[in-house]
């Protein structure tokens, strides 16, 4: 039995080594040092369990399927909080200034993991803080990077008098998503900037969004610059740890 699941997990990274082509059975056992007849019995085992495929005219073989709903299954587990808290100690720890994680819910984003400055002048919003998604760099950012079609509806809903604001914002909007990242000045609280960028998961969907809060007399043009710089390359680590390539 053992000897048998050895030899059935050849197989299967054998097919999954050559990009997803389709290998005749003579190659597969040719590959392995294994009897045809042995390759053909695992293999007609593998395509019962839908692991393996064959097609019907040429009778070769890929991988099946149920290995990308297996693995998509296991990047949606993925904890992100945990993975995005990594990232967000190291960046708390380069750039001195508190890191936040934002995400979506409905018109507002929450803030669900903070990492403190390590100095003692900071910002602090507490875990749990709702804002609204027309709000500061963090949001905008979110906003920017979801479908065009709910980023109207939800600025015409957040913004319902002012089709002037609307049209600033939906500028705004574009500008951030063109160029990866957002900052705010004194939006929500008066004297601070804020520095976002969206992380993005394995289907290049929208997770949240990383920033970077900032007492503003303590912020020259450089460096701002350098926290654009951190907070793109932060935002792109975490997204690469929930599997986008």
């Amino acid at each position: 039995m053992v000897q048998s699941i050895d030899r059935a997990m050849s197989i299967i990274k054998l097919l999954a080594s050559d990009n997803g082509e389709w290998w005749s059975i003579s190659e597969i056992a040719y590959s392995l040092s294994l009897p045809v007849s042995t390759v053909h019995r695992l293999l007609n085992t593998l395509i019962q369990h839908q692991l393996v495929l064959q097609n019907a005219d040429t009778k070769h073989y890929k991988l099946g399927s149920l290995w990308m709903e297996i693995g998509l299954r296991q990047l949606e587990k993925a904890d992100y909080r945990t993975k995005a808290r990594e990232v967000m100690a190291e960046l708390a720890q380069q750039v001195e200034e508190s890191i936040y994680f934002n995400i979506r819910d409905g018109m507002e984003s929450i803030i669900i993991e903070r990492v403190d400055s390590p100095t003692n002048v900071r910002i602090i919003d507490k875990i749990g803080l709702r804002i609204p998604l027309s709000i500061g760099a963090p949001n905008k950012t979110i906003l920017a990077n979801m479908p065009e079609e709910e980023t109207q509806r939800i600025v015409k809903e957040l913004l319902p008098s002012s089709k002037a604001k609307q049209s600033q914002l939906f500028d705004q909007l574009s500008l951030i998503k063109e160029q990866g990242y957002a900052v705010s000045y004194s939006e929500r609280t008066d004297g601070t900037i804020s520095v976002a960028a969206p992380v993005l998961d394995f289907n290049h969907q929208l997770v949240g969004a990383i920033s970077i809060g900032v007492v503003q007399y303590r912020v020259s043009e450089e460096r701002l610059s350098y926290l654009i710089h951190c907070i793109k390359k932060a935002a792109k680590e975490i997204s690469t740890a929930l599997g986008r390539t």
